[in-house]
């Protein structure tokens, strides 16, 4: 599963969620992958894999966030063989008013 760790400067009560629920499917045997910023090291042992992002302003952190994401998302559909510049079932809406 992947999960993004919210910043725990100003979102406390978030942050633990996040973490509660991480805790949760690892408990059950789930594979985490997180991204999180770079001066949390507390949140490294919840997760296998941690993807680090540099820190930003509480209100950028979501855009910072997809980054890292939308590369992983691209490696993985290369390993597995799909053409990311022409995915599959991809259909063209145009809509005229």
């Amino acid at each position: 599963m992947v999960f993004i760790m919210p910043l725990e400067r100003g979102r406390d009560v978030l942050h633990a969620k996040v973490r509660s629920g991480i805790e949760e499917v690892k408990s059950r045997g789930a594979f985490i992958i997180a991204v999180a910023e770079q001066g949390d090291r507390d949140d490294e042992r919840y997760a296998d894999v941690m993807f680090r992002r540099p820190e930003c302003p509480t209100l950028m952190s979501p855009l910072v966030d997809v980054v890292p994401l939308q590369l992983f998302a691209m490696d993985m559909a290369e390993i597995k063989g799909y053409d990311v510049d022409k995915p599959r079932n991809l259909a063209r809406s145009v809509t005229v008013e």
